[in-house]
């Protein structure tokens, strides 16, 4: 199915970090991503997961304001730094289950 024609249920923000080495100086990009859940699919920049081939969701909070959101899927687990509260997003997940 064409994820354009659903209807996003729930989505947040992750940031993703990326550091290049140059000869004396390393270069850290930053860029803003989503990750979608649909009634059927959980999807990220690069990566769509049926969800029955997801097995949990969770949340671990840094004192800083950040933190990490688990995917966790029949491919392991996908790691995601974010800066939002994911309760609703997690929250709606589980409803869907």
């Amino acid at each position: 199915m064409n994820e354009s024609d659903k209807t996003i249920i729930s989505s947040i923000t992750y940031i993703s970090v990326e550091r290049i080495a140059h000869w004396y100086e390393q270069k850290v990009y930053r860029s803003i991503h989503q990750i979608q859940l649909f009634s059927d699919v959980i999807s990220t920049t690069k990566q769509t997961f049926q969800l029955e081939h997801i097995h949990d969701i969770s949340y671990r909070p840094f004192s800083g304001g950040t933190g990490l959101f688990y995917l966790h899927t029949n491919q392991g687990v996908l790691t995601f730094e974010i800066d939002v509260n994911p309760a609703e997003f997690i929250k709606a997940y589980k409803e869907l289950r």
